[in-house]
């Protein structure tokens, strides 16, 4: 089963059940997390998929889909959790996740364009996302995949230049409307166990890894996360990036105005993201 958030004619926002190329049947929620915060939301969209009708499908080009969680109480990303990236970064395999955390207002569409405002080194991070089902606290690790709703895509678009004023990553990593999220969410119980994860810059091929290679897998980061806070249906949990950042590269490359980035897995989607870069602000700011 995949689910989708769509924009609304009205401005607003609801939960949809993909069908299968641009269609899409609409459930009564704002938002995928709205819809996984209703006890039964499994039965509702396989209810909804059984009376799918002609009337009752709707077609939503790319450009009309929302970011899957737009109010996602949690955003919690993990940095260097593949071995090649932690590699490339000059660093030893970590004994624990390396965590920092996002707002909802990172969060955008995956056609939607990123605008970054202050930032000369813009890079790109493709990343498989973890969608929360259930409220998880001080969970096992069994207890952590029982409560994993989906799988998603997301880049975690990084602001190297802000990133690296201080020993927090926090400020580079966490400027509004640059995190896409989407297309889709894919139920856990139709999704593979390894994920392979593309990048692309206009078009060239700049990542690729799987998730086997995680140092600490989707079920591991979520039962670490609830150790020290609660997450609950709808959060979002980023596992990391795979090598071919553009700080790792010689010499460095960042992402120019006009650029388009492409984050892919298969069995979920692709996002196509093009950036408009501004002026920096003064180095003094």
């Amino acid at each position: 089963m995949k689910l989708a958030t769509l924009r609304t004619a009205d401005g607003g926002t609801t939960a949809a059940l993909a069908m299968g190329g641009n269609s899409y049947v609409p459930l009564p929620a704002n938002d995928v997390g709205a819809l996984l915060s209703v006890p039964d939301w499994r039965a509702l969209a396989e209810a909804a998929f059984v009376a799918a009708s002609g009337p009752g499908v709707v077609s939503a080009p790319p450009s009309e889909l929302a970011p899957l969680l737009p109010r996602a109480g949690k955003v919690i990303c993990c940095g260097l959790n593949y071995s090649d990236h932690i590699q490339e970064m000059g660093r030893e395999l970590p004994e624990y996740p390396t965590l920092f955390a996002k707002y909802a207002d990172t969060l955008i569409g995956p056609a939607d364009t990123i605008h970054v405002h202050g930032s000369a080194k813009v890079d790109w991070e493709a990343e498989l996302a973890v969608v929360v089902g259930s409220e998880l606290f001080r969970a096992d690790e069994d207890q952590a995949r029982a409560a994993i709703a989906g799988y998603t895509i997301a880049n975690d678009v990084s602001m190297r230049d802000w990133q690296n004023r201080t020993l927090q990553w926090f400020q580079g990593k966490a400027f509004d409307g640059t995190t896409p999220v989407g297309p889709v969410m894919v139920t856990a119980d139709e999704a593979d166990c390894d994920f392979e994860v593309r990048g692309y810059v206009n078009g060239e091929l700049v990542q690729h890894g799987s998730t086997s290679t995680l140092v600490f897998g989707p079920a591991k980061l979520l039962s670490y996360i609830s150790q020290f806070t609660i997450l609950r249906p709808g959060d979002l949990v980023l596992t990391g990036t795979p090598g071919g950042v553009g700080m790792g590269m010689t010499p460095p490359r960042f992402l120019n105005d006009g650029d388009v980035l492409t984050t892919e897995i298969d069995g979920i989607g692709r996002l196509e993201n093009q950036f408009r870069i501004h002026a920096p602000v003064p180095a003094n700011v």
